[in-house]
């Protein structure tokens, strides 16, 4: 149980700093100026679950082969890189932004399908996989669900009550600095591993 409850906190933290100023929030304060609240949040658990649950069963498969201090030192150094890649920020195409003001037959399975497809590759998959490497699969699979759901939540709420006016440059600054304390300890903890 103990594993779990780490994995959860762990992954939650983690997707939920990465999620910060990531383009899938700036997709979700757009579906929410074009539907209802609950269907959105609904369609983007939805398509979260299903990318992390992959996510998950490729961590999970590379960790079961590659040595723990190894995973330390690779998860380590995709942090770092997931740092920097929160600095240089997120920005929605115009397609992206067409795709999330085009209306559907149901918000629920046209925001589902849009986050489905703009999560693939995204630095919140990868860092799901690099999770599950190093954690269990269940609690991390349900850990960076919600903390993902929970992100893009707490950009419909405020960007709604802020009018859409959120401190990016902090939030991406902020995330940054957490993705590399993590990756450091990460890179400190294999070397310490491998001597």
């Amino acid at each position: 149980m103990e594993g779990f409850l780490v994995a959860l906190v762990v992954s939650f933290g983690v997707i939920f700093v990465a999620e910060l100023g990531d383009k899938s929030q700036l997709m979700a304060l757009t579906f929410a100026t074009r539907f209802k609240t609950v269907p959105v949040l609904i369609g983007i658990t939805i398509a979260t679950a299903l990318v992390h649950l992959v996510s998950v069963a490729i961590g999970y498969g590379l960790g079961a082969a590659l040595p723990t201090s190894w995973i330390s030192l690779i998860a380590g150094i995709a942090f770092l890189g997931f740092g920097a890649w929160t600095l240089r920020g997120d920005k929605l195409t115009e397609e992206e932004k067409r795709k999330a003001e085009r209306s559907g037959k149901s918000a629920v399975i046209a925001v589902g399908v849009a986050f489905f497809l703009a999560e693939l590759g995204d630095k919140t998959m990868l860092a799901t996989i690099t999770l599950a490497t190093k954690y269990g699969w269940f609690g991390t699979w349900l850990g960076s669900t919600i903390g993902m759901v929970a992100a893009d939540a707490l950009a419909i709420v405020v960007g709604r009550m802020l009018g859409r006016h959120l401190p990016e440059r902090a939030i991406r600054y902020g995330a940054a600095v957490l993705f590399a304390i993590c990756g450091l300890w990460l890179v400190f903890e294999a070397v310490v591993e491998l001597n």
